[in-house]
């Protein structure tokens, strides 16, 4: 399945997961022409590129939500479809 699903949006920022995307558990972000990918369990990131801020951005909203994301990941691995998680605010 190719489909990608939003998990949260907020300045910008668009987090989303691949369904049956490869281990380690990780999220897609996306901000202008910028992309990277992040470790659930740790927020680092393990390819792609983002500017410092977002960076931030993404690790504070990550620590706020690694529970929901793990949630999130399951779903995904099983053509489940997850449920949307708060934006940073």
């Amino acid at each position: 399945m190719f489909l990608m699903p939003v998990l949260s949006v907020f300045y910008g920022i668009v987090i989303k997961m691949y369904y049956h995307d490869h281990n380690p558990p990780h999220f897609h972000v996306a901000y202008g022409n910028e992309e990277a990918f992040f470790a659930i369990d740790s927020a680092r990131v393990l390819g792609g590129h983002l500017p410092p801020r977002v960076l931030r951005l993404v690790v504070e909203w990550q620590r706020k939500h690694a529970k929901e994301l793990d949630a999130a990941w399951s779903a995904v691995q099983v053509d489940k479809v997850p449920k949307r998680i708060a934006p940073l605010e």
